[in-house]
């Protein structure tokens, strides 16, 4: 027979439930809510840029899943935009990019990445509340999602190529398909297939062709920071001793190319994960002036949103070079 609770552990039982309770609902008051005000509009789109004609659903997905990873309050818009984005995955049977007409956004190009674009949308349909996946087409989408990410599986390899079209697979997509769908083998095969033990760094492509090493910024820098950002966790020699190398050969480039180039928000979140404040404050004293400018993205906006806020005494910019 079941053993009565005496009242007075009902009482701390009860206690406890309260607190229990309160300590949830103060963590989810405290969550910051993501404000994409410019970025969405009224069909759930949400745009590459602020007031943008262009919604490339690779940027759009990163960014929700950048702000839910990191602890940010989504549900204004996550419904919604899988609302917009499983409608125009059924019509078109296979995702985008979209162009705004005077009618109705329309497909207009090809994604350039469908292996990590898939991936991230699996993420989101199954990070869904249970309510809003019951008010839309959750669980088909789903499937049909997981099915097209299946068919870009490389047999031999195990990681993912781009696209039906383009039979490489790139480092960093396939991290992006790790985050979002962690396994043990599947960081194992990454690691396999890019991991350069003679010259201790990442291949950026399984292209012959592609320079290896290459000296560009992006994709040949910004793919060894990559696995900083979603917890890869096969770095051989530590995250930190990765982290301090890479901003000893790559921080100057990365923020000075700022307002000539795309600012790499996620590479100030990384710097903001490994506690390097002086980094975050450069990149913010050098790349909030350019917010909501031409090379400012709904990715770099999250960032932003996510920093803390920028306090006097600002740094001063030849620091920062």
């Amino acid at each position: 027979m079941a053993k009565r609770l005496h009242p007075l552990g009902r009482w701390a039982a009860a206690l406890a439930c309260v607190m229990a309770c309160q300590l949830i609902a103060c963590t989810a008051s405290a969550a910051k809510t993501l404000d994409l005000s410019g970025y969405t509009d009224a069909t759930g789109a949400i745009t590459v840029q602020r007031h943008g004609d262009t919604v490339d659903p690779y940027f759009s997905l990163q960014a929700l899943w950048l702000a839910q990873t990191q602890g940010m309050d989504i549900s204004a818009h996550a419904l919604p935009w899988a609302r917009w984005l499983g409608q125009h995955y059924t019509a078109a049977g296979h995702l985008g990019r979209y162009c705004k007409t005077p009618q109705a956004w329309v497909w207009c190009k090809a994604p350039d990445a469908d292996d990590s674009s898939l991936a991230l949308w699996l993420y989101l349909l199954r990070h869904l509340p249970a309510n809003d996946r019951q008010q839309i087409d959750a669980n088909a989408w789903e499937a049909r999602a997981w099915q097209d990410l299946q068919q870009l599986q490389n047999p031999r390899l195990g990681i993912y190529q781009v696209s039906p079209h383009l039979a490489h697979g790139l480092f960093m997509d396939n991290l992006e398909v790790w985050s979002a769908l962690p396994g043990a083998r599947l960081a194992q095969r990454i690691h396999a297939a890019f991991w350069d033990a003679e010259r201790g760094l990442f291949r950026v492509s399984t292209q012959a062709e592609h320079p290896h090493p290459g000296h560009a910024f992006y994709p040949d820098a910004t793919a060894q920071i990559y696995p900083l950002l979603v917890g890869y966790p096969l770095l051989p020699g530590g995250a930190e001793p990765h982290y301090q190398r890479w901003m000893a050969q790559h921080r100057s480039p990365w923020l000075q190319h700022i307002g000539h180039e795309f600012p790499w928000g996620l590479i100030a979140i990384v710097a903001h994960q490994q506690g390097d404040t002086h980094t975050v404050r450069c990149w913010q004293q050098r790349a909030l002036p350019y917010r909501h400018s031409f090379f400012w993205t709904v990715t770099d906006e999250v960032v932003a949103q996510l920093l803390p806020p920028l306090t006097p005494p600002l740094p001063d910019l030849k620091d920062c070079s």
